[in-house]
């Protein structure tokens, strides 16, 4: 019996109840079931009784007794335990209990999917780092958790889009050209310019794209090393990302929303909502009215629209676009933005509590790390994948809360030690396959056989009680937006696994011993371990080894 199937029979219980009278209550669409923290308190629990008590107009105990009557004759429910002011603890006969493990082979992949966040349009900004230099150790931490949080909100049943917003457009690019055109005729950096030997080679791959840059008038030089630059470094970006297991379903360009006229288009609409005011002959946006500790200027007394213009006109244009829901993953350096953008959405007619959402990511200290030749005073991305790898910045980044500083070791995620949690559980994946492996040579085949009740030693079911549980937390990782509840979910699996293959032998002692039914019941728990590892371990963006 898998949760949701148990979640289903005490919605049938609460039916049969007000049916009879004994309950007059609204049945709830979904009834939540959850593992109990000891294993002692069965294998379930629920707490309907304590939600519904009020409603029925009885002591939450009696509710409980109502329903365990009930669930007392589902089939495969071996006992029910009414705790404290009304739980219900529910405890599954091995049968019942093991009949998971065969769910979960047979759904493969698409165990743990779930259509927890089914309806929601989703549009999830993340990184967005200026076009002017390589990714860096500050946008780590957003690549690996906002790709997590797309994979896992997609897996909910989210309809997301995964987009970076290209910050192409006002001074910086300006300075951005300006420092590729020195380079390339041999110049010293422009004050205020990008220093690092990486613009050494964007200036080269300009020249090599046009030959006559030198030769051209100065304002056309400056115009065509920028864009040249540009289109090199966003290459050079997209091309880390995709190294690192990122992807975006749009890249956006903040250069194409001036031209098209829409930052004019979203001052006009703003003041169509009767928040825009005009003061010393500047536009602004009356923002205090929803939180903002000030209004914020649209529009300059030269008539030149501000960045926050085009932060409204991006926001306006997402709403466009169909998205309700828009989600800003923000570096740390970004809590002033917060109000300013949920202003934004009230004043363009938005609940600022449900249409928009911003989180901040604190910063990450990496120590043993080498700052870029490069790139100069910083820690290239592309050099933390050669030098740590990919699964371990990945898992350990998304492992930790994103609005907590962060200070990890390079050296210590290098080691493939049991004390390296990326190891710890990519090893549980591996010792699966290889369990799979010897087990079939020895001849044990789950195809030729299934008995449930055999899985009857408390390692297993401990381990199934666990495994049950991954769909519910994948829900829950997606609804908070916390992919760092997958990675410590993970990591308990692994360790009931190994507690379970130091106890339970899936193989035959001796390679003359008669193959049996428990050899392989055991190895669909087996293999049922190893999907749950992949599934999880894909959710964020981290392989699954068969072999370590």
């Amino acid at each position: 019996m898998t949760p949701e199937e148990l979640s289903a029979a005490i919605r049938t219980a609460l039916t049969e109840a007000v049916a009879a009278g004994d309950l007059t209550v609204d049945v709830p669409a979904d009834v939540r079931v959850e593992r109990p923290r000891n294993r002692d308190h069965g294998d379930w629990s629920t707490n309907v009784a304590l939600q519904l008590a009020k409603g029925a107009g009885m002591p939450p105990r009696d509710v409980a007794t109502a329903l365990a009557t009930r669930l007392g004759q589902v089939a495969g429910v071996k006992a029910i335990d009414i705790a404290g002011p009304g739980f219900l603890n529910i405890t599954l006969d091995a049968a019942s209990a093991g009949e998971l493990a065969r769910a979960i082979v047979e759904a493969g992949p698409a165990y743990g999917r779930n259509d927890s966040e089914a309806g929601h349009t989703i549009n999830l900004e993340f990184i967005s780092a200026n076009p002017t230099g390589p990714l860096h150790l500050g946008h780590t931490r957003w690549a690996a958790l906002g790709d997590a949080m797309r994979r896992l909100l997609a897996a909910s049943g989210a309809d997301v889009t995964a987009e970076y917003y290209i910050n192409d457009a006002g001074a910086q690019m300006d300075k951005f050209g300006a420092s590729v055109l020195a380079r390339a005729k041999g110049e010293p950096t422009p004050e205020g310019g990008y220093p690092g030997a990486y613009v050494d080679d964007l200036a080269k791959a300009a020249l090599a794209a046009r030959p006559d840059l030198l030769e051209l008038p100065d304002a056309e030089a400056l115009a065509v090393a920028r864009q040249l630059g540009y289109e090199a470094q966003l290459a050079d970006i997209r091309s880390t990302l995709e190294d690192f297991g990122v992807s975006f379903d749009v890249w956006f360009s903040e250069a194409a929303l001036h031209a098209s006229g829409a930052v004019e288009q979203a001052v006009e609409r703003l003041r169509e909502q009767g928040h825009v005011y005009d003061h010393e002959g500047a536009v602004w946006l009356r923002t205090t009215d929803f939180g903002d500790d000030k209004d914020r200027v649209l529009v300059r007394a030269n008539g030149e629209p501000t960045y926050f213009a085009a932060d409204a006109a991006y926001y306006l244009s997402k709403k466009d676009r169909g998205f309700d829901e828009k989600i800003y993953l923000l570096g740390a350096d970004h809590h002033g933005y917060i109000n300013r953008l949920k202003a934004i959405a009230a004043c363009a007619g938005d609940d600022k509590e449900h249409n928009i959402e911003v989180q901040i990511g604190q910063l990450v200290n990496l120590g043993g790390a080498k700052l870029s030749k490069r790139a100069g005073n910083i820690i290239e991305l592309r050099d933390l994948v050669r030098w740590i790898g990919t699964d371990a910045i990945r898992y350990s980044l998304s492992r930790y809360p994103a609005d907590s500083p962060l200070s990890l070791d390079g050296e210590e995620l290098r080691k493939q030690t049991n004390d390296n949690p990326v190891f710890y559980v990519q090893y549980a994946h591996a010792r699966t396959s290889n369990v799979a492996r010897l087990a079939r040579e020895d001849g044990v085949h789950p195809e030729d056989g299934f008995d449930p009740s055999l899985l009857s030693d408390p390692t297993e079911a401990s381990l199934l009680a666990v495994l049950g549980d991954f769909p519910r937390v994948v829900a829950q990782a997606a609804h908070l937006r916390e992919p760092h509840r997958v990675a410590r979910y993970l990591e308990d699996l692994a360790g009931h696994f190994h507690k379970w293959y130091d106890t339970c032998r899936v193989r035959p002692m001796n390679g003359d011993d008669e193959v049996t039914d428990v050899h392989r019941t055991r190895l669909w728990l087996n293999d049922a371990t190893r999907q749950v590892l992949a599934n999880g371990l894909a959710l964020l963006g981290v392989s699954a080894p068969d072999r370590m």
